[in-house]
């Protein structure tokens, strides 16, 4: 008998064993549908886990067309773990009930990893927090620093804050309208009352004067680890020693490159409330312009169902105009040719009514009146808990100071625990519909026919079910990552009486494209290619009359097709 379904919290973060038991619970209670497995290890030597989910009466994942999802490479960004778990959730609880997800899990298969960075998320949690990028591996240089700031929580209340030292060279002031709000000095301002601001932790070796404020130690950036125009430490920080030279992205790439099945990915973060198309490297005018329309449908969709803008990492998500974001998990269209997509989950501008802004510009600099319309979300939603009142401090090498400021951790990086589940929830329609666009192949019909007393023709014939082509993108096919559709013929082995006159063991055919049409009816010219999606594997066998035969045939991305005939 089944365990129950586990009911977990969307709005506590896990931390990793409370997470490992929650993942083997809904394995525990769902023993035909999802299976719990560790596709590597940490730096620190932690699992990493990846949930399969399917129904596995009606296939094995590995013979089904997948779908991959994968949240908290970045250590802080803990509701990317909540949006994976959520997905798990919703895929247990409405099998059966939801005719998507039903038609989901019998014909295809959805591999889940919440959390591909548990070091980092480990610290994130801890009682004494800590806010690194990504893994706790030190990067560049294996050494603790000597001196300055080392942001961390410093009065044991669990958040990292700021520091706010009164300095008549200080570049912040009080705002006129809310003392609360620290706003940026006008340019040729003099006269009044100034701040500097610095993150809240420790100094090492204060001289009484300066302060600098540390790098972490743990400099690695994950996602600038992965294959894909990966570039050294000048060019592109926290990349690592070379690509996939830390075990948390080998793991993921090791895994996905093994499951030739997966066509399509989404990669889940925090924040800015937006969903990112390919490409990092290269511009819509450079991208291939079937791939390009292809993404930008279900962009549409994600953001119809998602209420999240799509925008292009390219043209429109840079943290400097000059930059190229490279290294990500991008690298699944851009090397693989599957589809992909980056979710930034969660945007507390918007949630604060402002809407008119520019993603990463915004951060850069912002009209006061945005700040003014924060902390009054921050008053009004959330307890005055996202901008924390000032309080003194005696600091221990700067002396009398105070913290408080915006806690980006709780309430920037990730939701407020109230709107957690909410941003969750927004996602798995999409996904389910991108997964149930996959290729799918499927069985057609066989045929037997007899050319004499022991000689056989045996055809077996398979079909494209699924909207998007058995290749998924056009890039797939220029990267030369999938073969056309498979088809096996398999002899008895051992039996002299059975021999193959025509054709070969293992044959492949074409590609198969999809139901998707090419063009509009209105279009000028038609679409030729209207059985594009079939194909036939054929031969010509001796063998007795009343020899069973075994078939298949398999498209990476589309699945595997089974069928016996006898000749008769």
């Amino acid at each position: 008998m089944n365990s129950a379904t586990p009911t977990p919290r969307f709005d506590t973060f896990y931390k990793y064993d409370e997470l490992t038991r929650l993942l083997f619970a809904y394995a525990e209670a769902h023993p035909t549908l999802v299976a719990v497995r560790s596709i590597g290890k940490s730096h620190e030597g932690r699992e990493i886990w990846v949930a399969t989910v399917t129904n596995i009466a009606t296939g094995a994942a590995e013979d089904k067309p997948a779908f991959w999802t994968d949240g908290n490479i970045h250590a802080a960004e803990l509701t990317a773990s909540t949006a994976v778990l959520y997905f798990l959730h919703e895929l247990v609880t409405k099998y059966g009930s939801d005719a998507d997800i039903t038609e989901l899990l019998d014909s295809r298969a959805v591999y889940l990893c919440p959390r591909l960075n548990p070091d980092g998320a480990e610290l994130a949690l801890a009682d004494r927090p800590r806010h690194i990028r990504s893994s706790t591996r030190p990067y560049p240089f294996d050494e603790e620093p000597v001196d300055g700031l080392t942001p961390e929580d410093i009065d044991g209340d669990g958040r990292v804050l700021f520091m706010r030292i009164a300095d008549p060279h200080g570049a912040y002031k009080k705002c006129a309208a809310d003392p609360r709000l620290m706003v940026a000095r006008e340019p040729g301002e003099f006269g009044g009352e100034y701040y500097r601001l610095m993150p809240e932790g420790f100094v090492q070796h204060y001289d009484g004067l300066t302060v600098k404020v540390n790098s972490d130690v743990e400099g690695l950036d994950l996602n600038r680890n992965f294959p894909s125009g990966w570039r050294q430490e000048h060019e592109q920080v926290g990349a690592g020693d070379y690509p996939t030279s830390e075990p948390e992205v080998k793991a993921m790439v090791d895994f996905i490159v093994a499951h030739r099945n997966i066509g399509a990915a989404v990669s889940y973060h925090t924040h800015s409330g937006v969903i990112l198309r390919p490409m990092g490297i290269q511009s819509d005018d450079d991208m291939i312009p079937e791939d390009l329309w292809s993404i930008k449908r279900f962009s549409e969709i994600g953001t119809r169902l998602t209420g999240y803008p799509a925008i292009s990492i390219w043209h429109d998500f840079k943290y400097y105009p000059k930059d190229v974001i490279s290294g990500t998990q991008d690298w699944v269209y851009e090397h693989l040719g599957a589809l992909f997509w980056v979710v930034e989950i969660w945007a507390p501008n918007k949630e604060a009514g402002i809407n008119d802004y520019k993603w990463i510009d915004w951060y850069r600099e912002h009209p006061v009146e945005d700040d003014l319309k924060l902390i009054k979300w921050s008053d009004e939603h959330c307890g005055g808990r996202a901008h924390v009142e000032w309080r003194p401090f005696m600091h221990p090498q700067l002396g009398q100071v105070e913290i408080g400021g915006w806690d980006k951790m709780n309430y920037w990086r990730n939701p407020p625990p109230q709107l957690r589940e909410r941003e969750a929830a927004r996602f798995p329609k999409w996904m389910t519909q991108i997964a149930l666009s996959l290729p799918k192949l499927e069985l057609l019909r066989t045929e037997v026919r007899a050319l004499g007393p022991d000689t056989w023709r045996v055809k077996l014939a398979v079909a494209n079910s699924g909207w998007l082509p058995a290749y998924v993108t056009k890039r797939a096919l220029q990267r030369k990552t999938v073969r056309g559709v498979i088809f096996e013929i398999h002899l008895p082995e051992g039996d002299g009486s059975v021999s193959l006159i025509s054709g070969k063991p293992r044959m492949e055919g074409p590609q198969l494209e999809g139901h998707a049409p090419k063009n509009s009816l209105n279009a000028f010219l038609p679409n030729r290619e209207v059985t594009a999606d079939r194909a036939v594997g054929e031969w010509v066998v001796r063998a007795p009359q009343g020899t069973r035969l075994a078939l298949s045939a398999r498209a990476d991305r589309a699945g595997v097709v089974r069928a016996e005939v006898i000749l008769d």
